[in-house]
């Protein structure tokens, strides 16, 4: 299949942002990129390969991606691996945000790198540019006890962090009035409607509400909120 027939097949991807979307490793569908070595998987996306888009990108060990500019600007957690580009090196757990109009050539290393994508979804005014290297930064203390937080972002209402929950920690029943997304990368997060173990991706619509807990694993997820769509 060429590149423009694949974008054309996966031109909308989880487009509906007024439905609930689950997807855990065992359901990933890894698909090329237009560059080799370079794989990923598309957990939501609106246009061909430059639109916005949420994915989850392996690098194999050794590859690269041609430079490029992010016309809508590139949020990026390292999830494995050591992701590089001229600016720098960012080792796993690594916060990353490219604002719109900036350009790199992204690279790795022998070890290859998973990394969690967000493209084209930057505010026009939101210009600065964040290195977080979270394995150095502190945490604070959550609404209740059991829960840490270390906030990476936050725009006119759209909010991103890490969030480290205790064993057997239980948060209140809550609603999300522009949305929440979460990727799950330790442990095992619950809510009622399910289980969801390291490496799955939650998107809840706006409006939605759910009550969280872990059992004896506890969790370590991202989670940002008040960026979705309102409901049509």
């Amino acid at each position: 299949m060429s590149n423009e027939s694949m974008f054309a097949r996966y031109s909308k991807v989880n487009a509906d942002f007024s439905k609930r979307v689950v997807i855990s490793p065992e359901s990933y569908q890894w698909v090329d990129s237009p560059v080799k070595e370079v794989t990923r998987v598309m957990l939501d996306r609106i246009g061909m390969e430059v639109g916005r888009a949420t994915s989850l990108v392996r690098y194999e060990p050794n590859s690269y991606f041609t430079e490029h500019t992010h016309t809508g600007g590139e949020e990026v957690l390292v999830i494995e691996g050591i992701f590089a580009d001229e600016h720098g090196q960012y080792p796993e757990g690594s916060y990353i945000r490219n604002p719109i109009g900036t350009s790199h050539s992204p690279q790795v290393g022998e070890d290859g790198a998973l990394i969690f994508v967000k493209l084209h979804q930057f505010d026009p005014a939101d210009t600065s540019p964040i290195r977080i290297n979270t394995q150095t930064q502190s945490w604070h203390p959550g609404l209740v006890a059991g829960l840490a937080v270390m906030p990476l972002h936050e725009f006119q209402g759209e909010n991103t962090a890490l969030v480290r929950w205790a064993p057997n920690t239980l948060f209140k029943q809550h609603i999300h009035p522009g949305g929440e997304e979460i990727l799950v990368l330790k442990g095992t997060f619950y809510d009622e409607e399910g289980a969801y173990p390291a490496g799955t991706w939650l998107r809840n619509p706006p409006y939605s509400r759910h009550t969280p807990y872990t059992k004896e694993d506890g969790a370590l997820i991202y989670v940002k909120v008040g960026h979705l769509p309102p409901k049509s």
